[in-house]
């Protein structure tokens, strides 16, 4: 099977329905917390929505279930017309990168190039499509010189970069983000979003980095408690003084070119 034909089948029908779907999503923990309480929402394909809130808000656990590590106890999550279930979950998973909020819970093989390498293989590249995909996706976030490196033996930012490196291989049509800019120097955070700014793929990004979530996305998701409390443009959202208040959250206002 040639990388054409990869890329097709993954793409086959993705233009007919939601990115994501949200109904009614609910989980507790095994101690009796209750991180969502009916989470309900969509994103449309292309688009590319922040979702914030306080610590403890339900922000991890809203990823982790849309990647189907966690299964809700109601409700349903569907990721391009699939829905997150475990007869599902190979072929989910291959339709979406996700970005963990520790960069050490994703890397794992004995050199930086092999987990750059590793989610390429997985989709069937040839051993010239993986090569292409490390070189690009090593070049985008500034880690050409580490490749022979053991991801254990780089900085924590360092790995965070490797981390999304890894993720930006996949060339992913659904990107779903856990903090992704934290632990980043302000150099590795503004190629970050450069980089993600120029991706054709749709975008949830969890995050407390109020100014690349007003930067990237052009609608806001507030969660608290487990529920949705507020949804809507983001200059709106992220400029609303009493609602940031109200969770917590700072205002951030666009910037004046």
């Amino acid at each position: 099977m040639t990388d054409q034909h990869v890329a097709s089948n993954l793409a086959t029908d993705i233009s007919r329905c939601p990115a994501i779907e949200v109904d009614g999503v609910a989980y507790t923990y095994p101690d009796g917390t209750e991180a969502l309480r009916g989470v309900t929402f969509a994103l449309a394909p292309g688009e590319a929505v922040g979702l914030i809130g306080p610590n403890g808000a339900g922000k991890s656990t809203l990823i982790w279930t849309l990647a189907g590590f966690l299964a809700p106890s109601r409700g349903r999550a569907i990721v391009q017309g699939r829905e997150v279930r475990k007869a599902n979950l190979a072929d989910v998973r291959r339709r979406l990168g996700l970005m963990f909020q520790n960069p050490d819970d994703q890397l794992f093989m004995p050199t930086l190039e092999d987990d750059l390498a590793f989610g390429p293989v997985n989709l069937g590249l040839s051993e010239s499509g993986v090569r292409e995909r490390v070189a690009s996706a090593a070049a985008q976030m500034d880690l050409c010189s580490m490749l022979d490196r053991p991801p254990h033996h780089l900085s924590m930012g360092q790995r965070r970069g490797a981390a999304i490196a890894a993720v930006l291989a996949m060339q992913p049509s659904l990107l779903l983000m856990d903090e992704p800019s934290s632990n980043l120097d302000p150099r590795s955070r503004r190629r970050l979003i450069e980089v993600l700014a120029g991706l054709d793929a749709t975008m949830l990004i969890a995050a407390h980095d109020l100014d690349m979530v007003g930067r990237l996305c052009e609608r806001v998701a507030v969660i608290d408690a487990g529920r949705i409390v507020a949804d809507g443009a983001a200059r709106e959202i992220l400029g609303s003084a009493a609602l940031m208040e109200q969770y917590g959250l700072e205002t951030w206002r666009e910037p004046r070119e």
